[in-house]
């Protein structure tokens, strides 16, 4: 399964969980009717009957692909006492080139034009006394020509949902003027996953937030969401973090990082206490650490709209110098001349202008350093020079008692040890060393061969053999045995006889 066929089967089934929900949650608000009636339907026939004519028959794959499933919640309300009559139709449909997929051609899947979305919506309309409410949903998205058309279909309201590529979805209303709330019931998207969008953007760029702000403009313009929703989420952002701030300079919003807000738990205060708290410069510094970082978030934002200045200075001058390489004639290419220079003298001013707003924006981030460094320092309440020789002199106080201790420990030991082996008990263990050295096999061989060897006075020479090799456990011919021992020595005292 390739990729853009995975990813098509997860934008169905997102989309369809999305406004399942919401139509749940229209019922009887956006939805008119008492009684609601759900089907479901899809096309995995029409698929399978694709991947038989390619001669593919893979259950796996068949599993693995989107086969334009559809959700339609019917309304109805009562009519005397057993009859209803329908109020509408609201329908979520997706729709894919499934015939690309069933292939398993390669590269991105084609958008939808404007004949298969006909085609599909005359399949979904029934009645037309019945008013329809349809979103159509295409993962790949949808050909101009068919988002700009006008589907003027009798008592239906057609919506065009694609995926925006930014996380979220873009819904087009096929026809004007259509109620904002029909385009957001077709939205798969909450509010709430919208807000954690807006986090996961913070977080992506958190280290703007360092040197500069974030504001609500720019967030909305990558994210594609309203601003007032941004604004919502910076608001939540901000207040679940103490260094972050939210605030408007010159009418724009800014999200910024300032100095942590400490929240401790009220406590009683003596008199020196509270003269200490009234007189010392930490809450000043705050203040002062919160108002350069403003300031520094707003000098940041308009240095960043003075680069995008920039780079379209910069498209519009290559542009202009191409025209003018391209045209032959002479008069055009002074006057793209004199455009050019024009343009290039106001990019040089853009650039010293963003230039001084470095240069202001350094010099305020290190004044924010030298007031963050002091803040800390108060913070810490470290101790003061007298503390700290007294404690070290009691640390090595300290050790020296412990090391004394240790060497009267080990002395003790060691005298415990040699009191708990006696006389007697050392003589034992030398009987008990002589008898291990007894018991150890000599270069002969083993006791019973040296104790056989005294008994005969000299070992007899062996003729060889004819093959010239000598018999196993015999020495060679050309060698002397050894000597045999004394029976003195091999026999061992007796301890009665002396």
């Amino acid at each position: 399964m390739s990729v853009e066929a995975k990813k098509a089967l997860q934008y169905e089934i997102a989309f369809l969980s999305g406004v399942e929900a919401n139509f749940e949650a229209a019922k009887g608000k956006h939805f008119r009717g008492s009684i609601w009636q759900r089907s479901q339907n899809d096309e995995v026939d029409r698929l399978k009957a694709l991947m038989a004519s390619h001669r593919n028959y893979d259950r796996e794959m068949l599993k693995s692909l989107p086969a334009n499933r559809r959700v339609a919640l019917h309304g109805f309300e009562r009519r005397f006492f057993f009859g209803k009559r329908s109020t509408g139709v609201a329908i979520a449909s997706v729709l894919s080139p499934m015939s690309h997929y069933a292939s398993g051609a390669k590269g991105d899947a084609p958008p939808i034009g404007l004949g298969e979305l006909m085609d599909h919506l005359r399949q979904l309309v029934g009645s037309q006394r019945v008013s329809h409410l349809i979103g159509i949903c295409s993962p790949t998205g949808f050909t101009e020509e068919a988002r700009g058309a006008r589907l003027d279909m009798p008592n239906a309201t057609v919506v065009l949902i694609e995926p925006d590529g930014r996380g979220g979805w873009e819904t087009t209303a096929t026809r004007d003027p259509v109620d904002r709330r029909l385009l957001e019931v077709f939205d798969p998207e909450g509010a709430r996953q919208k807000v954690e969008r807006v986090r996961r953007e913070i977080d992506e760029h958190s280290a703007d937030l360092l040197t500069g702000g974030m504001s609500v403009s720019s967030v909305a313009t990558k994210t594609g969401l309203d601003e007032g929703l941004v604004r919502q989420a910076f608001k939540q952002v901000a207040g679940a973090d103490p260094e972050l701030r939210f605030t408007e300079k010159e009418g724009e919003f800014l999200l910024f990082r300032g100095a942590p807000v400490q929240r401790e738990e009220k406590r009683p205060m003596n008199v020196v206490d509270r003269i200490r708290q009234l007189f010392s410069g930490e809450a000043d510094n705050i203040q002062k650490i919160n108002l350069l970082a403003e300031r520094r978030a707003s000098l940041a934002q308009r240095r960043d709209r003075i680069y995008e200045d920039i780079a379209k200075l910069e498209e519009k001058e290559a542009e202009l110098l191409e025209q003018g390489k391209a045209t032959k004639s002479h008069v055009p290419r002074r006057r793209m001349a004199a455009q050019l220079a024009q343009l290039r003298k106001d990019i040089a001013r853009q650039n010293a202008t963003s230039a001084m707003l470095n240069k202001q924006v350094d010099i305020i981030s290190t004044d924010i350093h030298n007031l963050t460094l002091i803040q800390q320092g108060e913070k810490a309440k470290l101790p003061d020079t007298t503390e700290l020789t007294e404690h070290a002199v009691q640390a090595e106080e300290m050790l020296e008692t412990l090391r004394a201790d240790s060497e009267l420990v080990g002395s003790l030991e060691t005298g415990i040890q040699e009191t708990l082996v006696s006389e007697e008990e050392l003589a034992i263990l030398k009987e008990f060393e002589g008898a291990d050295a007894a018991a150890e096999p000599t270069e002969a061989g083993t006791p019973s061969e040296a104790a056989s060897s005294t008994e005969s006075p000299a070992p007899q020479k062996v003729k060889p053999y004819p093959t010239g090799e000598p018999m196993e456990d015999e020495p060679p011919l050309d060698e002397e045995p050894p000597a045999p021992e004394s029976k003195a020595k091999a026999r061992p005292a007796d301890p009665e006889a002396t």
